[in-house]
């Protein structure tokens, strides 16, 4: 009998973290049978340790953050590795090959459930440096998919909601009607979906809320993971 993989959660932000992880832990049981998951090990360093890196725009130092996370999940266990952080993909980007395990990645996996669905144009919601960066620009241009962000005062806004309300649990009514003005309004400059790219937005604009169609990019690499894991199961 093939077991299914051990999963590690390289975390970064808790929300974001936490709700990849319950969807694994909930979703796995129509996979595996009842009460069935994955092995799942998680591992963060404080969100301030990153974040010093990140606003200093030293990404490669980052990324021996997250390398460090993936050492000790490996130790414990784990042959996949995931993070639940789109932001800090731009620095998973600069350390992936030197991975100690296979690593799925969150803008991959979103590229590949926009084609599936055959969006052509994505509006990207998440911290200013994930729309103003490069994690989904290569991603969907292989794909063949065109993107938007935000103008520049909703960007700063969108990123003050993410850091000062969204990470520490507080879901505002007014954040999330704002969140929909924004997406209605990438709708009219020729978006036919947007990506929930910040791994907490799910968790105040769901994709049945949203004026658009959406890809929520946590529970959609948390399903890439398990897809990966429960790949030779077998009874």
């Amino acid at each position: 009998m093939n077991r299914a993989g051990h999963i590690g959660i390289v975390a970064v932000s808790a929300e974001g973290a936490a709700l990849c992880y319950r969807t694994i832990c909930t979703e796995g049981a129509a996979v595996l049978g009842p009460h069935d998951h994955p092995q799942v090990t998680m591992h963060t360093y404080p969100l301030a340790a990153y974040m010093q890196h990140v606003d200093a725009d030293r990404w490669y130092e980052a990324g021996q953050l997250l390398l460090s996370s993936a050492d000790i999940l490996v130790r414990a266990g784990a042959d996949l590795l995931i993070c639940p952080d789109n932001t800090l993909h731009q620095a998973l980007d600069l350390v992936r090959q030197q991975a100690p395990a296979p690593w799925l990645h969150i803008a991959e996996e979103v590229a590949a459930v926009a084609a599936t669905r055959g969006f052509k144009r994505l509006g990207i919601l998440g911290t200013r440096y994930l729309m103003e960066g490069p994690v989904y620009r290569a991603k969907l241009v292989d794909r063949g998919i065109a993107h938007e962000i935000p103008k520049a005062d909703d960007r700063q806004r969108i990123n003050t909601i993410i850091f000062n309300e969204l990470v520490y649990g507080r879901f505002e009514e007014t954040s999330r009607r704002y969140f929909r003005a924004v997406i209605e309004a990438l709708g009219a400059r020729g978006c036919d979906a947007v990506v929930l790219g910040c791994t907490e937005i799910p968790l105040l604009v769901t994709e049945a809320e949203s004026p658009l169609p959406a890809i929520d990019s946590t529970r959609t690499l948390a399903r890439a993971a398990l897809r990966e894991a429960t790949r030779n199961v077998s009874a």
